[in-house]
């Protein structure tokens, strides 16, 4: 099968058929990691550092990206206005920076260092740890507010050129991806984590109320996609676990989850959507039964500071489930032979099928340059790219 097209790996590759290589994705660094690559060997002029990596170790170059995406949008519209409210100092005497409060653009007003600033609550640009002040529905009035702004027929949720778009990916060599948050990352937007792990308990009907709501706007967002355009990956944001459990339990994920991630999931294999994605920091291993049951057929990042055994998992679960990730970022930091040790430990999963090897998070910047690269060369071995 040789001379893939990109998208005709990725998709043999999670579908348990047999690419010519596997796909090479060893993860993306954000902006303090970029900051330390450059000061350790990263060239300031390259901005493209996976292809400059392929460069270095003298593998094929990569296709060009799609040049179009869909560009729908399952944001709230309008967002809500992202502004500082209050600049605190550094306490007196203290080595420390200041802090920000501020509103982001869902609505949070929470605290976080003055070395940031609003913009990076939007993207995923650097890892920013904040506390939450206050969340923007935090009573039944706030609910029927924030309703408001998910108007799935809302003009400004599709592109003016969307059926020109689809039009242009009907003939794409990469794939197409949609994404948005599963029921328990949205409401935990809204409500904030611990109110709504209580709701369950306390306000079991307020809780259904919203995750109905989230689930037939979705449904109603992805019926009108699919008209004219089929991904091949639906990914589904759903963090819930922490480092050894989930957040909460698989029978409550069943209870309060499940009927929303199988509908979706329903629409997708009716559509020809042939992945099924859910994502999830942390300990995933109890929740992977229910989303087998949901319909998701891949799972990502694995982390393996949480406890995630991959090959354990793939042999428990067989053809189930595919995976992308599962690479301990705390061997690529360390170097050397933990690097070595780390392949080795994944590369029955990779021969196995069914698995696309990577960072099983952002790269953090404790990983130097020169190991990111020798574990880019390691990884590009077994992957059959050297």
């Amino acid at each position: 099968m040789a001379g893939m097209t990109e998208r005709e790996r990725y998709l043999a590759a999670l579908l348990f058929q047999k690419p010519d290589r596997v796909p090479f994705a060893p993860g993306h660094g954000r902006k303090s990691t970029l900051a330390a690559w450059r000061r350790q060997g990263l060239p300031p002029e390259v901005k493209d550092y996976h292809g400059y990596v392929r460069q270095l170790l003298g593998m094929e170059p990569a296709s060009a990206p799609a040049t179009v995406s869909i560009g729908v949008d399952f944001r709230m519209i309008p967002q809500f206005e992202e502004r500082i409210i209050e600049r605190r100092p550094a306490p007196a005497g203290s080595a420390g920076r200041g802090t920000l409060v501020v509103q982001d653009w869902k609505g949070n007003i929470c605290e976080i260092s003055d070395e940031y600033d609003v913009s990076y609550l939007r993207e995923a640009i650097d890892f920013v740890t904040r506390r939450w002040i206050r969340c923007p529905v935090e009573s039944h009035a706030d609910w029927e507010a924030m309703k408001t702004r998910y108007a799935p027929g809302d003009p400004r949720r599709f592109p003016a050129d969307f059926q020109q778009r689809a039009a242009q990916l009907r003939h794409r060599t990469s794939c197409a991806v949609i994404s948005f948050p599963g029921p328990f990352w949205q409401l935990r937007e809204w409500v904030g984590f611990e109110r709504l792990c209580m709701l369950f308990i306390d306000d079991p009907a307020f809780a259904r109320e919203m995750i109905d709501f989230w689930r037939d706007f979705v449904c109603a967002v992805l019926q009108r996609i699919f008209r004219e355009h089929v991904p091949d990956v639906v990914l589904v944001n759903e963090d819930m676990a922490y480092r050894e459990k989930p957040m909460i339990g698989p029978e409550m994920a069943r209870h309060f989850l499940l009927p929303c991630w199988r509908a979706w999931g329903e629409m997708c294999r009716s559509a020809g959507v042939p992945v099924y994605e859910v994502d999830s920091d942390g300990h995933v291993g109890q929740l992977i039964p229910v989303w087998i049951e949901a319909g998701f057929n891949c799972n990502s990042p694995q982390e393996v500071a949480a406890g995630n055994d991959l090959p354990s998992y793939r042999q428990r679960w067989g053809t189930r489930m595919a995976w992308r990730g599962g690479i301990d970022k705390r061997a690529i930091a360390r170097g050397g032979r933990a690097i070595r040790d780390e392949i080795d430990r994944v590369k029955p999963v990779i021969d196995a099928g069914g698995y696309i090897p990577g960072c099983d998070h952002g790269i953090p910047p404790d990983v130097s340059w020169p190991n990111f690269v020798e574990y880019c060369r390691l990884l590009a071995q077994a992957t059959s790219w050297l």
